[in-house]
């Protein structure tokens, strides 16, 4: 989920992103100018002076420019939910799990993450591709806590808390006008849900 990192290149004469990067960059220009469904691989790939060939060995397809990285995302949170302490009930695992993405959203990522909310908000196609990351992201969630010995219907019920506590947190963190980080709105959220259910 890193940003292009930027090399040099002898006799380029100048810094340019590296080739997944580049394509990222790209794409986002591209979606955003025409529309995802209007844009094709050939286009991104040629927009970022490369080949189709290239574009395959980054992406699985034009989709995964978007969410290429959650599977990374998904398994830092599931790890900080399995080291959370013994004795945090579930709720508090799932937000310690929450919280360690704080690492990957929060310094120069926010503009980045506007723009894909853009193109994703755009598109029925993606907004469904989304809703399965949440739904593996439930899943995943699910199984940790039943590692920790939670029963059901408390595990999946606390995965589906956790994944609501996500959203409203990463929807506040986009906007959010005085700047706070990903992990702060993720504590917030998980309190006022807290709040809502009458504690625990």
């Amino acid at each position: 989920m890193s940003e292009a990192v930027i090399t040099y290149h002898r006799g380029m004469g100048r810094w340019e992103p590296d080739a997944r990067g580049r394509l990222r960059q790209a794409a986002m220009e591209l979606y955003a100018e025409r529309g995802f469904e209007q844009v094709t691989v050939a286009e991104i790939a040629g927009r970022a002076g490369l080949t189709e060939r290239t574009f395959f060995r980054h992406f699985a397809d034009k989709r995964e420019v978007l969410f290429a990285g959650s599977e990374e995302l998904q398994q830092l949170v599931v790890d900080a939910v399995e080291q959370a302490p013994v004795t945090a009930p579930p709720l508090a695992a799932v937000e310690a799990g929450l919280t360690a993405a704080g690492a990957v959203f929060d310094g120069d990522r926010r503009q980045y993450a506007q723009r894909r909310q853009r193109v994703i908000g755009a598109s029925a196609e993606l907004r469904e591709r989304e809703l399965v990351k949440m739904a593996a992201l439930a899943a995943a969630l699910g199984d940790a806590l039943r590692r920790r010995d939670v029963a059901e219907p408390a595990a999946s019920l606390t995965a589906e808390a956790g994944v609501g506590v996500f959203k409203v947190a990463f929807a506040r963190w986009l906007h959010d006008p005085a700047g706070r980080s990903f992990a702060d709105l993720v504590r917030e959220s998980s309190a006022a849900l807290r709040a809502v259910a009458g504690g625990g």
